[in-house]
Parts: C-alpha cells; sequence; structure tokens
C-alpha cells in the first residue's frame, strides 16, 4: 500500500526502538495534536505511555502513521474509510490455511495444473476441519 517511490518527501525511519511524538511528527510529517486524534480513531495504532502519559512510538506505529497518511492526505479517503481499509488489511493478513475456502476457488484447470487429486485435497489442511461441508469436496468433481 505504501509504496517507498511515493514517499520520497518523508524521510527514512532511523533504526531506533521508540519515537517521541515529536520525533513521528518530523518523521510522518503530521502534527502532533493530529497524530492524538488519529489514536482515537484508529484502534491500530496504540503507542506506548509512560512517564506521565508521554507516548513512545514503535517503528510499527510509524509505518502505520505513514500509511494512514496516504489514505487520508495522497489517496483522498475519509477517515472512516481509511479505518475500513486498514482493518480489511489486517483481516487479510490474520487469514490462516486452515480458513473455508469455497469449492469453486479450486477449479479443475487449477488441481489438473498441479496434479493434485481428490485424496491430496482430502487429507490437506483446509478439507479435514470438521465443520467443512463433503459437498464442497464433491463439487470439484463436477463438470463446470
Amino acid at each position: 500500500m505504501l509504496d517507498p517511490g511515493q514517499n520520497n518527501e518523508l524521510p527514512p525511519i532511523p533504526g531506533k526502538r521508540y519515537f517521541t511524538i515529536g520525533e513521528v511528527s518530523q518523521l510522518c510529517d503530521v502534527k502532533p495534536h493530529v497524530l492524538r486524534y488519529w489514536e482515537q480513531e484508529f484502534p491500530q495504532l496504540k503507542p506506548v505511555k509512560r512517564r506521565g502519559n508521554r507516548r513512545y512510538y514503535q517503528r510499527q506505529d510509524v509505518i502505520i502513521i505513514r500509511q494512514i497518511r496516504s489514505l487520508l492526505y495522497d489517496q483522498g479517503f475519509t477517515i472512516g474509510g481509511a479505518r475500513q481499509r486498514l482493518e480489511g488489511e489486517r483481516s487479510l493478513e490474520g487469514q490462516h490455511l486452515g480458513a473455508r475456502v469455497p469449492a469453486h476457488f479450486f477449479s479443475s484447470t487449477l488441481t489438473a495444473g498441479f496434479g493434485a487429486s481428490e485424496e491430496r485435497l482430502r487429507s490437506a489442511s483446509v478439507f479435514t476441519r470438521p465443520s467443512m461441508p463433503d459437498f464442497w469436496i464433491w463439487s470439484l468433481n463436477e463438470p463446470r
């Protein structure tokens, strides 16, 4: 989402563990009060708070802030739209192999190209879940 080529004007992120709000403000070209507001609007943004509620951002927070900045300022998203976009990316990252996959995803041309047989598909972890209906596997053999 955040191409390094798009952000030639932003300085590189130094190899530090923690950044103050002032440092993040300079790194992301966003004012500190905007960063504090974004903390309320984006649940992904959670800086560490220490010593009298001083915020310390980690590298991942800086990357998220740059993504938010890109969505809002460069791509023209609203705050709600940017929030949905970030949550969508987060849920895609959280998917794992054991998730349900509909049968039409595995067309006969795809499975034939890899030499996969019905038995090999049954033995795969995607199809061995107890909640997986058998008709999903059976539909692989039906012509389309």
